[in-house]
């Protein structure tokens, strides 16, 4: 029997603060449960009758009397808010330390550094929404050739520039440079390429963005699976977010619905091993933009196609659907949420409506993930393989 994990990340879906999100400044957040609160009814019938609403802490979703997947509701447990340090705790790998992040913008020296490295001078170099400094100093850029510069409080360093003004490949090249020149203690977690297009007044941001990730330090469930000779097929966001390791396949999409059509168009291949996609609307168009609706509109839709996906599910597979840190529109601001996690297991030979309770780290995902394919498990999380079988 071929044996096959599959991870889908729901970029920012979750289900309240998590214990020490007072560190962070988020208590009281809480991304799906307001935006279950604000756009009553939220209509998730898939979801809830996969058992959503049992999870501890989910609030304003309805039960049902026999969930049809096993449930829990994960703590992270690494340093930090990001879609780095998430997916690769999910991955099995946790942080002690966060990445850096600033502020105030970047240092003068680094900056001076990352001028020289390009030949050119630079705008911004602030925190700020990449709409709005694009629309602050999109017009400057378009005089100037100088690319804007600016991060946000994420461990990021990101570069934005018309594509008329420097082309995509130009501006990936200015992100490698800036890639080898973050090193620690500036080592931010990702360096993002943001291309934009339109005139003053209707900037557009385009789909070539790129993500250069820091490369993992340590072991992770995708290493153990492609060391076995196993495939390891990534759908989204996943190569860039571990810089491209022990990835055999990874097809990007442009919004969620291509990612859950390209999950499902992988579903019904023959592969054994891994299959890793993360769905990254909830977080970029909705949670950061404070769009209540339109994340409910997109979790709608992922829930509207929860039976096809599976239904494509083979004797061998393991599903589980999760998220990695939180973006809860409502909240001030327009940054991460430090909060809980769902989990939503199932497959054809694991039994249903189990409940889990709450779980000390998102590294469970892998290693039940590990534990399943028959491989060494990772040195974080604890598996809940016999809990489900």
């Amino acid at each position: 029997m071929n044996r096959r994990l599959i991870i889908i990340v729901l970029d920012s879906v979750g289900i309240g603060a998590a214990p020490d999100a007072a560190k962070y400044g988020d208590s009281g957040a809480h991304t799906l449960g307001h935006i279950s609160e604000a756009c009553r009814p939220l209509h998730l019938p898939n979801l809830e009758k996969a058992g959503l609403g049992h999870i501890a802490g989910v609030k304003n979703i309805q039960k049902t009397d026999a969930p049809t997947a096993c449930y829990a509701r994960l703590l992270p447990r690494s340093a930090g808010k990001d879609t780095t340090t998430g997916h690769w705790e999910i991955a099995g790998m946790q942080l002690q330390e966060p990445f850096p992040t600033y502020p105030d913008g970047f240092p003068g020296d680094l900056v001076a550094a990352f001028e020289k490295l390009i030949g050119r001078k630079t705008l911004g170099n602030k925190a700020a929404s990449g709409t709005e400094i694009i629309n602050e100093l999109g017009e400057q850029h378009v005089q100037t050739g100088s690319p804007i510069i600016y991060t946000s409080a994420d461990s990021v360093f990101q570069i934005a520039a018309h594509e008329a003004v420097i082309p995509p490949d130009v501006l990936y090249e200015m992100c490698q440079k800036a890639r080898k020149l973050l090193k620690p203690p500036h080592a931010v977690a990702r360096v993002i390429a943001r291309p934009f297009a339109g005139q003053a007044g209707n900037w557009q941001r385009t789909a070539r963005r790129k993500d250069y990730s820091l490369t993992p330090d340590g072991t992770t469930l995708l290493d153990l699976v492609f060391n076995a000779g196993l495939e390891v097929r990534g759908v989204g966001k996943i190569s860039d977010i571990f810089a491209g390791r022990s990835i055999t396949s990874n097809i990007k999409t442009n919004d969620n619905l291509a990612g859950i059509k390209e999950t499902i168009r992988q579903l019904k291949a023959s592969f054994s091993g891994l299959l890793f996609t993360n769905l990254v609307d909830f977080d970029m168009l909705y949670g950061h933009r404070n769009d209540v609706s339109g994340y409910a509109r997109a979790l709608q839709e992922f829930d509207s196609w929860l039976p096809q996906i599976t239904e494509c599910l083979k004797s061998g597979d393991l599903l589980m659907i999760t998220a990695d840190h939180g973006c809860d529109p409502t909240f001030p601001g327009t940054d991460h949420t430090r909060e809980a996690a769902p989990l939503l297991a199932t497959g054809i030979q694991f039994k249903k409506g189990v409940d889990m309770g709450t779980r000390n780290s998102f590294s469970d995902i892998a290693a039940t993930g590990t534990q399943w394919l028959g491989l060494p498990q990772t040195t974080c999380g604890s598996s809940f393989l016999k809990d489900i079988t």
